[in-house]
């Protein structure tokens, strides 16, 4: 099986120390390369680039999505359900407030899935997925 490639995302933020304390501490993504308006995570294996731009960063639209709404411009991985359900815990335990709680969706469907949706201090939305069955990820 050929190795996927890992993808990089620019985003941006309001704060350099408000993404380091969300994605560094509380995400545990390792820090990368920096300089005074940017600073690189690898999150879990990917590059992810915050942009100090504050002009930039603000909150999306929502469109509704199995019941819920979910912000159109966001990003996320998709993790081992054991995973996902112990970041849910962390989260949960450390009183994130969500604009999705943690819940299963498209229960009984093809490509059920549990999710979540958070939004980091500086207002950029992310989404954390997880499959019972992987090969849901695509499933129509």
């Amino acid at each position: 099986m050929q190795e996927r490639p890992p993808f990089h995302l620019a985003f941006p933020v309001t704060s350099l120390a408000a993404a380091r304390a969300f994605y560094g501490d509380l995400l545990g993504c390792p820090e990368g390369r920096c300089s005074d308006s940017w600073v690189d995570f690898d999150f879990h294996g990917h590059q992810i680039v915050a942009h100090l731009a504050p002009e930039e960063a603000r909150a999306s639209t929502t469109h509704e999505v199995d019941g819920d709404q979910v912000p159109v411009r966001h990003f996320g991985l998709v993790l081992p359900l054991d995973a996902w359900q112990a970041l849910a815990n962390r989260l949960q335990d450390c009183g994130t407030r969500f604009v999705v709680p943690p819940h299963t969706r498209f229960r009984g469907l093809p490509g059920e899935q549990s999710t979540m949706f958070l939004r980091d201090p500086c207002g950029n939305a992310l989404e954390f997925k997880a499959f019972a069955d992987p090969s849901g990820l695509f499933a129509r």
